[in-house]
C-alpha cells in the first residue's frame, strides 16, 4: 500500500487553515509517519504530562528537582541582584519555584511556553506565592526570538531549561537551540539545563511506558487533538503506546502503532496504514556528561558546574557565556 496520502473526496475543511495543518499533512506524508511532539501539550495533554511527572518510574522530575535544591545556593550565589530569570517550556513552573526561592532579588520572571492554561495557571499560582515578583508570561514557541520589556532588556539575563527538554531535540537540532538561546540571552548569561543521563534500558524504558499507563494516554492524546481541531477520524482504539530504545543513537522513541490495516482520514486526504506501522511522536536522546559539554561547547557556552544524583541517573548544568 502506498505510503503517500490518497486524496480522499470531499474537498479539504476549513480545518487546513490552521498553522499545524501543513506540518501534520508533511509528516504523515513521509515513508516513517510522525507528528511533532509540541502537539501533546494542549490542556488535556498539559494535565497528563504533570501526572506522568508524579509516577513512580518517572524518575526525572523528582531527581532533577533534588538536584536542584541541592544547587540552589550556588545557583543564587552567581546570580546577579535585578536579573531577569526566563524559562524556556516552563509547563506547571514547579521547578522554578526551587530557584524563585533562592533568587529573592530578581527583576522578572519570564516563563514561555505553547500551553496557554499552563502559563496562565503557574502565573497565578507564583503571584499568590511570590506577591513582589513580577511575572511575564509568553504564549509560544521557545524557538522564536526572546522579546522582553524594554525596561528589562538591559538586564543580565538566567535562562532555565529543566526536564532534559533538551533530549527531545536530534543532537545537531540541539545545538542549534543552544545557539540560539546563547544569542537571546546576551553576553555575560547563564543558562541552568537538565540533562538526562544515558543508563540501563531498564530504567528507561519504564520510564517512558509506566504499568498504569498514562503514558499511553499521554501519547494517545496527540490523536484526539487532531481529531478535535483538523475533523481527522482517527479510532484512538486502534493504536496502542509504545517505548523504543536505540542504543546506537542514545534514544528513546515514543510511537503510536497501528493494530489493523486502516486508512486515516485528514483534509482532505487518506493516509493508509498496515498493521504494526507506526507514527513516530517523539525523541529522548540521553548524554553522558561529557558528550553534553562537548555540544554545549560547540553552541558556544563554557560548561562551569555540574550537579549529578548519587545514582548519576540526571544532570544539571551550568552554562556561561563569558562578558
Amino acid at each position: 500500500m502506498s505510503q503517500i496520502a490518497e486524496k480522499k473526496l470531499g474537498g479539504v475543511q476549513d480545518a487546513a487553515t490552521s498553522p499545524i495543518a501543513q506540518i501534520v499533512l508533511d509528516g504523515l506524508s513521509r515513508p516513517q509517519k510522525s507528528l511533532p511532539s509540541f502537539l501533546f501539550y494542549d490542556a488535556r495533554g498539559s494535565d497528563l504530562f504533570e501526572e506522568i511527572t508524579r509516577l513512580p518510574e518517572y524518575y526525572p522530575t523528582r531527581t532533577e528537582a533534588a538536584i536542584l535544591a541541592e544547587a540552589a545556593p550556588a545557583i543564587a550565589a552567581h546570580t546577579p541582584p535585578g536579573a531577569v530569570l526566563v524559562e524556556y517550556g516552563s509547563g506547571s513552573s514547579r521547578k522554578t519555584e526551587i530557584l524563585l526561592d533562592a533568587l529573592p532579588n530578581l527583576a522578572a520572571y519570564a516563563p514561555i511556553d505553547v500551553s496557554q492554561s499552563a502559563l496562565a495557571e503557574a502565573s497565578a499560582r507564583l503571584g499568590r506565592r511570590f506577591p513582589t515578583l513580577r511575572v511575564i508570561p509568553t504564549l509560544g514557541d521557545f524557538s522564536a526570538p526572546l522579546i522582553l520589556p524594554a525596561s528589562l532588556s538591559r538586564r543580565p539575563r538566567t535562562g532555565f531549561f529543566p526536564g532534559s527538554t533538551i533530549g527531545n531535540f536530534a543532537p545537531a537540532d540541539a545545538a542549534a537551540l543552544l545557539t540560539h538561546m546563547a544569542q537571546g540571552l546576551g553576553d555575560g548569561g547563564r543558562l541552568i539545563i537538565g540533562v538526562d543521563l544515558l543508563k540501563d534500558v531498564s530504567i528507561l524504558i519504564p520510564a517512558y511506558d509506566d504499568a498504569a499507563g498514562v503514558t499511553a494516554a499521554f501519547n494517545l492524546n496527540i490523536l484526539a487533538r487532531l481529531n478535535r481541531e483538523l475533523g481527522a477520524d482517527f479510532d484512538l482504539q486502534s493504536f496502542r503506546h509504545e517505548a523504543r530504545f536505540y542504543a546506537a543513537e542514545s534514544r528513546i522513541e515514543m510511537h503510536l502503532v497501528s493494530r489493523r490495516r486502516q486508512k486515516i482520514g485528514l483534509l482532505g486526504c487518506l493516509f493508509p496504514l498496515e498493521a504494526g506501522e507506526s507514527i513516530h511522536t517523539e525523541n529522548s536522546y540521553k548524554y553522558s556528561i561529557a558528550q553534553f559539554q562537548a555540544l554545549a561547547e560547540l553552541a558556544g557556552w563554557s560548561c562551569r558546574r555540574v550537579w549529578t544524583d548519587d545514582g548519576d541517573l540526571f544532570s544539571v548544568h551550568e552554562l556561561d557565556r563569558g562578558i
